[in-house]
């Protein structure tokens, strides 16, 4: 069991470290301070009903909906170039400020963002349902492959608590307008290929 943990844990934490579109909206709100318990528990608690649908079987609800993940896609798509347009905004705009930068919004407005950066992005999909959920197949149904899926969340829960609260120690550097600039450009960079991508994918 705990061999099937480790390695849930190990697959869960290898997809999750790459750059997307939800790390940098948690990375993003880590470095303002704001909401970064809130934000986390709900990036967490989201790829863990995700996780759990993947090794439930989540194949057999796309088989019913064929059409689900392209409209998941379109959707997410869309999300993506609004949010994207927006933090390019702020990274050219001449009103760009500190003050501006630390701009959080209020609770209800993150975990809205959070849940449209999650919910809406297939690439999620792929990677909890598809891809940990195949994964888990390779464990026999029932205490192995619960273990398994238990170290998968365990794995998410806690790179966003490190995430948010980790992006503190490189707060320092982030002082100037000018880091502001290119942290918000960079994730304008990342929104807009992941929406082009989709698009044209």
């Amino acid at each position: 069991m705990l061999s099937a943990a480790l390695s849930g844990f190990a697959t869960g934490l290898s997809l999750i470290l790459v750059i997307g579109a939800q790390n940098a909206f948690v990375l993003r709100q880590g470095l303002i301070g704001q909401h970064v318990f809130w934000l986390a528990l709900f990036c967490a608690a989201s790829d863990a009903v995700l996780i759990t649908a993947g090794v439930a079987g989540f194949s057999a609800v796309t088989a019913a909906f064929p059409a689900l993940p392209r409209l998941l896609t379109m959707a997410g798509a869309a999300f993506l170039l609004v949010y994207g347009g927006g933090r390019m905004r702020a990274a050219i705009g001449p009103a760009h400020a500190l003050g501006q930068a630390r701009e959080g919004g209020t609770l209800a407005a993150t975990l809205a963002t959070a849940a449209a950066l999650t919910w809406l992005n297939p690439h999620v999909y792929l990677d909890t349902l598809g891809l940990i959920g195949a994964v888990s197949t390779h464990y026999p149904a029932g205490a192995m492959r619960i273990a398994f899926g238990t170290g998968a969340v365990a794995a998410s829960t806690v790179f966003f608590f490190s995430l948010g609260y980790g992006a503190r120690l490189v707060a320092p550097v982030m002082r100037s307008p000018q880091a502001w600039r290119i942290l918000d450009g960079a994730i304008a960079v990342v929104m807009l290929a992941l929406a082009a991508r989709l698009v044209l994918g």
